[in-house]
């Protein structure tokens, strides 16, 4: 008797999580950061972003570190501390993740000359915007 409400319970335990995604099926992984651009600062900082930003995700794609990556500018506010401006970056899983530090900063390095040059260009924008908040979120494809 002990076997079989064994084997029920190992039954149970295995199938939960199957009947948990029987709904839809997981996707890409994304990380949304929302900013605040400073008053003043938006041209200046939609410079920053195509003249640096751009080249170093478009790299990060190229060599298969990231999927895609899009930006988005709120058209509606809801208050002062509201975000202007969010960027989305596309990762194939949550396994993407693994690591991705190291291998970003030798790329990060090539294409910004060296750290000391990134680390500069960040200051800059610190100085330009303020981010708001950020999530990583799953996307999912209902069946």
């Amino acid at each position: 008797m002990k076997r079989i409400l064994g084997w029920c319970c190992l039954l149970v335990i295995c199938c939960c999580p199957l009947v948990a995604q029987e709904h839809y099926t997981e996707g890409p992984v994304w990380r949304i950061t929302f900013y605040k651009i400073k008053p003043n600062q938006q041209d200046a900082y939609f410079a920053s972003i195509r003249q640096k930003a751009k080249p170093f995700l478009d790299q990060l794609k190229q060599q298969g570190l990231i999927v895609d990556y899009k930006n988005y500018l709120n058209e509606t506010s809801s208050g002062p501390r509201d975000w202007d401006l969010a960027l989305a970056i596309e990762y194939r899983n949550f396994a993407a993740l693994d690591g991705l530090t190291a291998r970003v900063e030798a790329l990060r390095d090539k294409v910004f000359g060296s750290k000391q040059s990134a680390l500069q260009v960040g200051q800059q924008r610190v100085e330009m915007r303020e981010e708001v908040g950020s999530i990583l979120i799953r996307e999912i494809t209902f069946k």
